[in-house]
């Protein structure tokens, strides 16, 4: 079968900090994922085009969806927070993760579009965490060929210098207002989040097709606010 005959697929994780400082907003979040499942629900074209991962970390990640269509999935997971903060614990996973997804898909026959990774933290990384190594390597398309793009969303005290570095582009770097409501803010990111992938899922029959991200309402660009 020639690559023009294959079916193209968007990889899309979804990684939510679960640490305890999110204790408060964790039923938002949960809430706003199911939203994001009934809407792809009713966009079976859509849904058809990506796979989706949710991924939570604390001091490790927690794997609360793996890889699935989402057209068979009757019950999303439930986010549960824990621990503290380690970005470097989430890097390491993706260096693991993203490599063995992308070939399992090409395996089945696909073709693979660059993943898209949707961050969420409320934080900032824990003291010496040393996420910069395995994000340099994760991000470093000679290391990791099948590098995804980052989309890092910073609410409550996320640090918009951490929030602007973890993002691989600034366009796909975004902080909460400072007077925001965390679990509207929350919420927020979640429609976001819908809206984004429904619009890169449809453009994957473009010529050219692109990541198409929806900035979350009362979000700025994290690195204006640096």
């Amino acid at each position: 079968m020639s690559d023009t005959n294959r079916a193209r697929l968007l990889p899309i994780y979804v990684l939510a900090d679960e640490s305890g400082s999110m204790n408060p907003y964790i039923d938002e979040l949960n809430a706003g994922l199911r939203s994001l499942h009934a809407a792809l629900a009713v966009e079976p074209m859509a849904s058809a085009k990506v796979r989706f991962s949710v991924l939570g970390f604390a001091d490790d990640v927690e794997e609360r969806l793996r890889m699935v269509d989402l057209r068979d999935v009757d019950t999303f997971p439930r986010l549960c927070t824990r621990g503290s903060t380690s970005y470097a614990a989430v890097f390491e996973d993706l260096l693991v993760r993203v490599p063995q997804d992308v070939g399992a898909l090409k395996a089945e026959g696909f073709q693979v579009h660059r993943p898209a990774v949707f961050f969420l933290s409320d934080g900032v990384p824990n003291d010496g965490d040393g996420w910069e190594g395995p994000y340099g390597r994760l991000t470093d398309k000679r290391v990791t060929p099948a590098a995804p793009n980052i989309i890092a969303c910073g609410v409550g005290d996320a640090d918009p210098h951490v929030i602007d570095a973890v993002a691989t582009a600034h366009e796909f770097g975004f902080i909460a207002d400072p007077d925001a409501d965390v679990g509207q803010a929350i919420a927020r990111f979640c429609t976001s989040l819908t809206t984004s992938v429904i619009a890169s899922s449809r453009a994957l029959d473009a010529a050219d097709p692109r990541l198409t991200v929806d900035r979350p309402e009362h979000f700025t660009m994290a690195m204006d606010v640096i």
